[in-house]
């Protein structure tokens, strides 16, 4: 038999409809098409696919599960590293890692492996059964605490992989709800909340327990966790602090940072207005201003807010676009307008609240250090794009009030903490990872420092004992 070229296509709601409302726009695998997609894998035995994963899943072993119809092994294999499945499978850019050097995909179309991966982590969250697999059982239980600052990706897969080894975790989250940016970033049309409820909820079983509305550096310190006898410490809040562009105009009414317009929609459910009373006012027209993940959020976002017309604005290419190639075809799909090769430059408006976008044509000059080109400006080519609202999409850094709260603790002149090759901070006991030491990055490789740094904390209590 040969083997099929071309990854098995996913079913997608059509773009006229899903415009319309905020449910998931990728539909998934149905059992068939997961076998069927299992049995283009190679098993390859040097199975680089492994080294390109993060967080290190047997990738071979449980698309091996998957195609002999073992759908409980697999996710028994899955979990033995990765305690997040049906997020990952959503979420993580496999095109840039683990599919990018699998084998198949030097001639053909790599194997489809975060397709599987979610389907494999949806048939666990859809089973009823209060069985607990293997992935669930835990060494026996050890005296020493550990406190998790932040429950977003990292947080979340250090506590899993730290209660998995027996310690007593706690993990203390700043807002009303877990997930961090798994939920206030990430628009339910691509990641449900529900999904997000069901894997906090597994994680939970493994003994974590998760104590919201506390705020490390405000409601308590990490000097009084260590008081209360947390032996160790690991902080993965994120990067939540929005960056501007600082330019004339930014701060009229209508202008909002994608943290502030995602969180209300995502975290506070302005979607669902007026059922929960969170508006956010667009407008008909909006233009968001990035080309990252962040920016097809928010630009997909608001259309299904009712905006008419929404506008990307990025300085470089659609060649340099860093969003997802799958979220940018979404976009298109959506009719989102593409404004490449712009950058704005002021921003205009009327009676305090903002009408134009003044921008200036760009164009490409030679490489920097990323390998990118550098967008240099095109002399007297400005032009004015009418908006009723304009989202910032440009990055984030992390929230000061923590480090500067915290004494002795190392930071970097951009506001991340300082690690070592461990994830160590300059306080003996304290550890941290994710973006708050590489600024905003993916949900993946938050996990992956997750992992690490819980192996360099079962290392220091070890030590210590």
């Amino acid at each position: 038999m040969s083997l099929q070229k071309q990854k098995n296509p996913m079913s997608v709601q059509e773009p006229r409809e899903r415009i319309k409302n905020f449910k998931e726009v990728a539909l998934g695998y149905t059992p068939e098409e997961a076998i069927n997609e299992a049995w283009r894998c190679l098993q390859c035995p040097t199975a680089p696919c492994v080294t390109g994963c993060p967080v290190e899943v047997p990738i071979p072993d449980f698309i091996k599960a998957v195609r002999e119809e073992n759908f409980e092994q697999a996710i028994d294999i899955i979990k033995t590293k990765n305690n997040l499945p049906a997020i990952c499978g959503r979420v993580c850019p496999q095109e840039e890692q683990c599919e990018k050097v699998c084998i198949m995909g030097k001639k053909n179309e790599p194997v489809a492996i975060g397709r599987l991966e979610r389907f494999v982590g949806d048939y666990a969250l859809q089973k009823t059964s209060d069985k607990n697999s293997t992935y669930n059982r835990t060494t026996a239980k050890k005296e020493a605490k550990v406190a998790i600052i932040g429950s977003g990706p990292a947080g979340l897969t250090a506590a899993a992989d730290l209660a998995k080894e027996g310690y007593q975790v706690t993990i203390f989250e700043a807002l009303h709800a877990t997930g961090g940016v798994l939920r206030y970033g990430i628009p339910e049309f691509r990641l449900p909340k529900g999904i997000v409820d069901q894997e906090v909820t597994e994680i939970k079983k493994l003994g974590v327990d998760i104590r919201l509305n506390v705020i490390i550096g405000k409601t308590i310190t990490i000097e009084e966790l260590f008081t209360a006898g947390y032996q160790a410490i690991f902080i993965g809040t994120g990067a939540g602090l929005p960056k501007f562009l600082n330019i004339p105009g930014e701060n009229l009414n209508g202008i909002y940072s994608a943290n502030e317009f995602l969180t209300r929609v995502n975290l506070m459910k302005a979607y669902k207005f007026p059922e929960y009373k969170t508006p956010v006012k667009i407008g008909k027209r909006v233009a968001v201003v990035g080309g990252g993940n962040v920016a097809m959020d928010s630009a997909r976002t608001a259309l299904r807010l009712g905006a008419e017309e929404v506008s990307i604005i990025y300085r470089r290419s659609k060649n340099e676009l860093p969003a997802r190639q799958e979220e940018i075809e979404h976009a298109e799909e959506e009719g989102i307008i593409f404004r490449t090769l712009n950058n704005p430059v002021a921003f205009h408006g009327e009676k305090g609240r903002v009408t134009k976008v003044e921008c200036i044509r760009m164009e490409l000059g030679e490489k920097d250090g990323s390998g990118r080109p550098v967008p240099v400006s095109v002399e007297d080519s400005n032009w004015f794009l009418p908006v009723d609202s304009v989202i910032i999409a440009i990055g984030q850094t992390p929230n000061p009030l923590l480090t500067s709260t915290t004494g002795n603790l190392k930071t970097e002149a951009w506001g991340g903490i300082t690690v070592d090759e461990n994830l160590a901070t300059s306080i003996p006991g304290v550890f941290a990872g994710g973006d708050i030491i590489t600024g905003a990055a993916t949900v993946i490789k938050a996990m992956g420092a997750g992992k690490k740094a819980a192996r360099s904390i079962i290392e220091y209590l070890e030590k210590a004992k």
